[in-house]
């Protein structure tokens, strides 16, 4: 019988990977925390209607790569390929919007069906941080702060760099977008294949290709901040004073847009060049029409998401993941004949009395050889070894596993103690 295999795109993901998504998440979530940040959940599967009417009908994600199917009742539903929208659905629908001031986090799975490649799979892995009802640049200032100190924090802050752009108002994008298309109409036989499609669906992201001889093309465009209006000017103005006077340092790159079309003034990018061609960490910006656009009232916001399995990559390509980010048991415990009951009762007293322990006891019975060696393979730093004649002395005895030491007998109402001073 064939042996079915994984969702092309969907990788699992194994216990010897776990610790350092483990250790990526915790911290992100502490400094989350740290900032007022407080979690929301909410489902993998959302309405269609929810992404075509907040991501635009017209962009990439909703013509060509959400997974989208009819349930039983006929209801168009899409396994959620980015996280804004349904945490903006999320908080508008149970009241935590409406004259009040929200910070929200959030993390799991997104999907989209596009080319698998490394660190972007069809189902991949999101941290979003999600503000609504301050309209200042002050919280967008704040949130790149504190992504600053999250990559300081897990040691990349010099692998990556922060993009910086202003997208103005959708009035301001329209009157752009049509001298944009004039512009690029003149030139259109210059264009790469993937431009010449965007010029009549989404031309914005034209300013984002990444082919050099349209590139070239566009040093002779327009230039959207000549088209800011005075207030996304100030907004700008202000928020660049905020992040220099924090020491936070970034590039204006004027042809940065995003992908979503609920984008307006503020957007930025943290991009690095460690994993081979330039690739985004992170990314997002302001949003301030969302809100109103999905049914509710109109309501300031900004957010940004980061992709995990990008970020695993930079840190095992930087080595900075600590040494202790480890599954390695502390100890490990072998038993030897009849002695599982007394393995046991003894594994939770330690347990109980210390709580830091990572302590695993041998299930399955086997020679003292072989033990030793699953001991060894373990990773433990030691070795408790429980026979019947330990038992009915009372006593255990005890082998360092990392460095060469005799073994030793011990009463076990000492062990605790021996333990701490083995370990510590």
């Amino acid at each position: 019988m064939k042996q079915i295999q994984s969702v092309k795109g969907m990788e699992d993901l194994l216990p010897d990977q776990a610790p350092v998504w483990q250790y990526l998440e915790a911290t992100v979530a502490d400094l989350a925390l740290r900032y007022g940040y407080r979690e929301i959940r909410f489902p993998i599967l959302e309405q269609t209607e929810l992404f075509k009417r907040s991501i635009g009908e017209v962009t990439d994600i909703v013509e060509k790569e959400m997974y989208v199917f009819d349930d039983r009742n006929g209801l168009s539903l899409a396994l959620r390929p980015e996280g804004t929208a349904s945490c903006v659905r999320a908080a508008e629908e149970h009241g935590l919007l409406y004259n009040q001031t929200q910070k929200l986090w959030y993390t799991g799975p997104m999907f989209r069906y596009e080319k698998p490649q490394k660190g972007r799979l069809r189902q991949f892995h999101q941290f979003g941080f999600e503000a609504f009802g301050m309209p200042g640049p002050d919280v967008d200032a704040e949130l790149l702060i504190m992504l600053n100190r999250l990559w300081r924090e897990l040691g990349i802050a010099d692998a990556v760099e922060l993009q910086l752009n202003n997208l103005g108002t959708s009035e301001v994008r329209a009157r752009f977008r049509e001298d944009l298309v004039a512009y690029l109409r003149q030139h259109e036989a210059r264009l790469d294949e993937d431009s010449r499609r965007r010029l009549d669906t989404n031309p914005l992201r034209i300013l984002d290709s990444k082919v050099a001889s349209t590139q070239a093309l566009l040093d002779g465009a327009p230039c959207l901040t000549d088209y800011l209006s005075p207030e996304s000017g100030e907004h700008f103005a202000r928020l660049r004073v905020l992040l220099d006077a924090a020491g936070v340092k970034y590039q204006v790159n004027p042809r940065l847009v995003r992908g979503l079309d609920y984008y307006s003034n503020t957007v930025f990018e943290w991009v690095t060049t460690k994993l081979g061609a330039q690739g985004t960490v992170c990314a997002g910006g302001r949003y301030d029409g969302l809100v109103e656009q999905l049914g509710g009232r109109p309501t300031p916001a900004v957010g940004c998401g980061m992709g995990l399995e990008r970020l695993v990559l930079l840190l095992e390509a930087m080595e900075v993941i600590p040494e202790s980010v480890t599954d390695q048991a502390d100890i490990y415990m072998v038993a030897l004949g009849q002695v599982e009951a007394s393995a046991l009762q003894l594994a939770e007293s330690l347990r109980s009395e210390l709580p830091f322990l990572r302590l695993i006891t041998h299930l399955g019975g086997g020679s003292l050889k072989s033990q030793m060696k699953k001991a060894d393979k373990s990773g433990a730093q030691l070795a408790l070894i429980l026979g019947e004649d330990e038992v009915a002395r009372g006593e255990i005895g005890i082998k360092t596993l990392r460095i060469e030491s005799e073994q030793r007998q011990v009463p076990t109402e000492q062990l605790v103690q021996i333990i701490n001073q083995l370990l510590n």
